[in-house]
């Protein structure tokens, strides 16, 4: 028991200090990933059981409220496509850059990091699929974080909410800038170094700035949920509920994006995410709210 104690710190602190394990760890990783896909087969199973004993009935309601669903989303992102289309029009006038579609994979969640210390995930997707340290991580409805370790069939991603990241933001509606800060739950975020008399209100959307050349701009962070002002002191304690389903969501959009590069590999599927109902309507705003201003520039 000592000796496997005291060679366990030793490993510990190679690990910690060192980049000799690091090839080690990818053998690892090459040989853990079919347990984790052994371990979800009972899942897998359990879920298949299920869907085949729902009932005629079920299955009829489920499917008419999702061709709702459907119709609502389609009908939003007919909305969203005029919106983008007048958002370019505008820029070409006022002599800016223009737009460059950024390619997105989809990736499953396979495990969550037991450590209460920490936040991080696994995914199902790795080297061999183009994966790349720093790659912005998304779900639906907003950022969730960023690759920090790429295996050859995972990828472990550090999540905005961990009490060592921090992301470059901007206030949507007026374009205040800051520093969003993980607090190590997934309930907020604080947006630091802000200033007592800054304009920030509750209910706020706070999205990435781009300004960190890591995250691409305009994507949803969270939406500020207090605002307290000290008079004894310089900087606001500002609150921000995170955007993404950081504890549900389970089918992630890993981005290659220029910002961020693209890594050695391309990978060979590309989509568009379906943003969540509140996500869209949240983009909508923020697109009007640009073409209006845009329009009084003119």
């Amino acid at each position: 028991m000592v000796v496997l104690t005291v060679l366990s710190i030793a490993l510990m602190v190679v690990d910690a200090r060192f980049d000799a394990l690091k090839p080690l760890r990818a053998q690892l990783g090459l040989l853990v990933a079919p347990l984790y896909s052994a371990a979800e087969m009972p899942v897998r199973a359990w879920q298949m059981a299920a869907e085949l004993t729902t009932s005629r009935a079920q299955l009829i309601a489920e499917n008419e409220r999702l061709r709702a669903e459907a119709l609502l989303t389609q009908r939003k992102l007919q909305k969203l496509a005029t919106l983008t289309e007048q958002n370019v029009r505008l820029r070409e006038l006022l002599n800016s850059s223009s737009l460059v579609d950024e390619r997105v994979l989809v990736s499953e969640l396979i495990g969550v990091d037991p450590n209460p210390f920490t936040q991080r995930i696994l995914i199902d997707k790795g080297e061999v699929d183009g994966v790349f340290l720093g790659q912005p991580v998304l779900d639906a409805t907003g950022l969730m974080g960023q690759v920090v370790e790429v295996l050859p069939h995972s990828a472990r991603v550090l999540l905005i909410t961990d009490a060592s990241h921090s992301l470059p933001v901007q206030i949507n509606r007026n374009g205040l800038r800051a520093l969003a800060a993980g607090t190590g739950r997934n309930e907020w975020l604080e947006l630091r170094f802000v200033g007592d008399t800054a304009d920030v209100r509750e209910g706020d959307i706070v999205v990435s700035s781009g300004l960190g050349q890591r995250f691409p701009a305009g994507y949803p962070v969270g939406r500020v949920h207090s605002v307290i002002r000290h008079p004894a002191q310089s900087f606001a304690e500002v609150r921000v509920t995170p955007s993404a389903q950081l504890n549900r969501s389970r089918y992630l959009l890993l981005v290659f994006s220029p910002e961020s590069g693209y890594g050695d590999v391309l990978p060979a599927l590309e989509l568009l995410p379906d943003d969540a109902p509140d996500a869209a309507e949240d983009v909508e705003s923020a697109a009007d709210a640009e073409a209006e201003e845009a329009g009084n520039a003119d």
